[in-house]
């Protein structure tokens, strides 16, 4: 094994160990005392079925995460990459044809495998909580969806991201990184009216106290808003959620029904309330833009390494190709993508901080804020006592008694 295989090989197995240290402390920092916070939320027994599901989520996911890690290494030393690049050759095919086949079939075959796990996370884990409600035509439809909108969409994409490194010379990474700069502004823009609908129905708010309410706090902000979406996400879960999507006139923001069954009027503005601080702080902007910078650092990192054969060798290849390097390269970049990865979770927290100052700035109530927070952390069990270091890991947004902390520090009136 070259230079290029340990770094890959550590580079996996690091991230592996990190995970498996994180969950195995986080486990250990579950509370058997509920938090005086949440007394009027939980009793103990809906506290008690909260730990068993993060248990039980954690433990399914060692199982994921090392059957994932187990497979990807067998693959790799038993010459899997050189094997399915000899068969796609023999198609007969160029290497921008040979390329999609190649990456598509890799892409297809990790579908299959994760697939048992997808039906077991949803029908067994989910349905033992009682969050469940897909029914098995919902979920092999969403699947075939997926798939398709991965055809549609992502393989012209990957088609022209190849056909770049293949012809345009040493400016390919330039010119793929245009390309997939309008490729993520357009999906931005068509993403709320013309994909997310494919999966879940949209339908205006009713008018009434509610709306009414939103409506006067978008006034008061002078956030221009159209309109406001219940989505029916009770097709699929029992779980609460809101969102904000889009730019322009087709920005959306989007209350689960789930959420305006389980909250107050005063509880759901301020919910809204954050979304609209999340456009008003930039943040849906400032993560593009980060997004784009990484896309073209990392093109440009990738165009350098196609040309170097240890990077092949490493993989066991009879021979090289802009395809089979872009799979290479994007597990070489794995040490980076777990460091940025932890950036960027940083960063989101820090949003969310800003965006929970900005909601109770503007609705000046601060406990309806907080109420709304355990409330969701109540209906979707989540854990309470994270461990730091997993938080670290793997959260996007603060654990919910340091938001209701901080929520209770800004002054009001």
């Amino acid at each position: 094994m070259n230079i290029f295989g340990v770094i890959i090989l550590t580079a996996l197995l690091l991230d592996y160990i990190l995970n498996l240290i994180a969950d195995t402390l986080n486990l250990k920092h579950l509370k058997k005392e509920l938090p005086e916070e949440f007394s009027d939320v939980y009793d103990k027994d809906e506290y008690r079925r909260s730990q068993e599901y993060t248990r039980d989520r954690t433990r399914f996911g060692f199982v994921n995460s090392t059957f994932g890690i187990a497979v990807i290494l067998i693959f790799w030393f038993a010459g899997g990459f050189n094997w399915l690049d000899h068969i796609v050759r023999d198609f007969g095919f160029g290497e921008l044809s040979s390329g999609l086949i190649y990456i598509g079939l890799l892409v297809f075959a990790q579908t299959i495998i994760s697939l048992p796990f997808s039906i077991y996370s949803t029908f067994v884990i989910e349905e033992r909580y009682g969050f469940n409600k897909t029914t098995p035509g919902t979920f092999v439809m969403d699947r075939i969806k997926g798939l398709l909108l991965s055809v549609v969409i992502g393989g012209p994409l990957l088609a022209g991201v190849l056909w770049f490194f293949i012809h345009a010379g040493d400016l390919a990474w330039l010119y793929a990184w245009i390309a997939v700069t309008v490729f993520m502004l357009i999906v931005q823009f068509i993403a709320p009216t013309w994909i997310m609908p494919l999966f879940n129905k949209f339908t205006p708010l009713e008018d009434g106290e509610l709306r009414q309410a939103i409506m006067n706090m978008a006034e008061k902000v002078k956030f221009p808003l159209q309109d406001v979406f219940v989505i029916d996400g009770s097709k699929r879960s029992a779980k609460s959620n809101a969102f904000f999507t889009g730019f322009g006139k087709n920005k959306r923001i989007a209350l689960y029904d789930t959420l305006i069954e389980k909250h107050t009027v005063r509880e759901l503005v301020a919910v809204l309330a954050h979304e609209v601080g999340h456009y008003k702080k930039k943040h849906i902007q400032k993560n593009l833009v980060i997004s784009i910078l990484h896309t073209g650092v990392v093109l440009a990192l990738l165009q350098l390494f196609l040309s170097v054969p240890g990077l092949f060798e490493a993989f066991y290849m009879d021979q090289m190709s802009v395809y089979a390097g872009l799979i290479f390269f994007g597990l070489l970049f794995t040490p980076i993508e777990m460091i940025l990865g932890i950036v960027m979770q940083i960063l989101s927290r820090k949003h969310e901080f800003e965006a929970d100052h900005y909601a109770v700035e503007i609705t000046e109530d601060p406990e309806s804020m907080a109420d709304a927070l355990k409330k969701l952390s109540a209906n979707n069990l989540s854990n309470l006592t994270p461990h730091p270091f997993y938080v670290f890991l793997n959260y996007s947004h603060p654990p919910v008694k340091e938001r209701i902390e901080e929520i209770r520090k800004v002054p009001v009136g």
